[in-house]
């Protein structure tokens, strides 16, 4: 088939891009509500996050050993209706039985959870096998609609709450499970290209070298997914607790203008784009920067503006990843996406739980209260920054990785 054959098979996967961004950017948004609603702590709020982002672990992880063993085609188009059934029960078990609403939060998101997994694993193959002139470009595009997917998530529940009262949070996650239904429609009305991927004929040492290359990969998008999403998990809560702004602006000015410059990031290179080593490596010190500004200023308006900027810096840090495996080491399948998505989703589990657990940790201790008192910040607002300072460790790892692989792939191809 030729490439107008999939334009809409391609519309589908931006479609389910952008409203699966709800999976990750509603939460976070909806923290201090629950927080204040249910009296759940930073480290279960945390929790949350390490629960999303294991199930997809556990999906990337089933993939990878079983990926033949699944009908893909059919996976990908029910897959919407899934996140759709996930944000139905976040929304209605707390709702309805507030003895037991953090354990119907966590089933909820368990189960759009599996959605999140399976889109990581079966998107980004299936728009790389999809014939283009230009396959960067959309690999680039397909994750700048997540971007733009979470400005409009950002914008919308704003709005929502602060006309409608934080009281009404459930109505709001309804009409967002209402969402991915569209993009499941679509599919179930598109035809779907080969998957499979092209056989290796590298030989043994092909093989390993192979091997090499893609647990660097692995190792690449493991440390920008941990800069991405601490930043977008916690700058919602961030803005309202640390920096002593008003919800809703902080919303839009910080959540809404990460996701923004996160999607024109991508936009970016998806038009204008070349050497994807030197933008990943550009894009994890950038990021460690914008951190270490969140954690040491004093200012609003610094910290306002850095946490805004890691969406920046950050932007091609997963696709880059990708697209930087697709140019050295083409034709993988769908085994390769499994493993690129299982390192993602753990730096995505892991960082943004180690926050809330730096944060609760040093709130309670008595060396926060006494900075504090010394800085004019209360032990919240310190345990915050330590929560950013520690978590800037995985950009400036990840800066290391890039290097190293940059200088393997150079020696690689010589």
């Amino acid at each position: 088939m030729s490439n107008m054959s999939f334009k809409r098979t391609k519309f589908a996967c931006y479609t389910a891009y952008f409203t699966m961004s709800s999976i990750f950017c509603l939460p976070p948004i909806l923290f201090m509500t629950l927080r204040e609603t249910f009296d759940i702590s930073y480290t279960l709020l945390g929790t949350l996050v390490l629960v999303n982002f294991c199930t997809q672990l556990g999906i990337d992880l089933i993939f990878t050993a079983f990926s033949k063993k699944f009908n893909t085609q059919k996976i990908i188009r029910i897959m919407p209706l899934i996140t759709s059934t996930g944000l139905v029960i976040y929304a209605l078990l707390p709702t309805f039985f507030p003895n037991i609403a953090y354990g119907g939060l966590l089933l909820g998101t368990v189960i759009f959870s599996v959605s999140a997994g399976l889109s990581e694993v079966l998107l980004s193959p299936l728009i790389a096998a999809i014939p283009s002139d230009n396959p960067q470009r959309d690999m680039s595009t397909l994750h700048s609609l997540y971007a733009f997917g979470v400005f409009f998530v950002a914008v919308v529940s704003t709005l929502f709450l602060k006309l409608c009262g934080t009281e009404n949070w459930m109505y709001l996650t309804l009409f967002f499970a209402a969402l991915p239904v569209i993009a499941s429609v679509l599919f179930m009305t598109s035809p779907m290209p080969d998957m499979s991927g092209a056989e290796n004929t590298e030989g043994v040492k092909g093989t390993k070298r192979r091997a090499l290359g893609i647990a660097l990969c692995v190792a690449c998008i493991f440390f920008g997914s941990c800069a991405e999403n601490v930043m977008s998990s916690w700058v919602s809560g961030y803005m309202e607790n640390a920096l002593h702004i008003d919800k809703a602006l902080g919303d839009i000015l910080g959540l809404a203008g990460f996701a923004i410059l996160l999607g024109l990031g991508r936009i970016g290179y998806a038009k204008f784009g070349k050497n994807i080593s030197r933008v990943l490596l550009i894009g994890m010190i950038g990021a460690a920067t914008c951190y270490l500004v969140v954690a040491f200023s004093g200012g609003v308006v610094p910290a306002m503006m850095a946490c805004a900027l890691t969406g920046l810096f950050t932007a091609m840090l997963w696709p880059g990843t990708l697209i930087m495996m697709e140019e050295k080491m083409p034709a993988l399948g769908v085994t390769a996406y499994a493993l690129m998505a299982a390192g993602g989703d753990f730096g995505a589990a892991l960082a943004p739980q180690l926050l809330g657990i730096v944060t609760d940790t040093v709130s309670a201790s008595s060396f926060a209260a006494e900075l504090g008192a010394t800085l004019n910040l209360t032990a919240e607002q310190v345990g915050l920054k330590a929560g950013m300072l520690v978590t800037a460790a995985f950009p400036i790892l990840g800066t290391v990785v890039v290097i190293i692989a940059m200088r393997y792939f150079k020696k690689r191809l010589d």
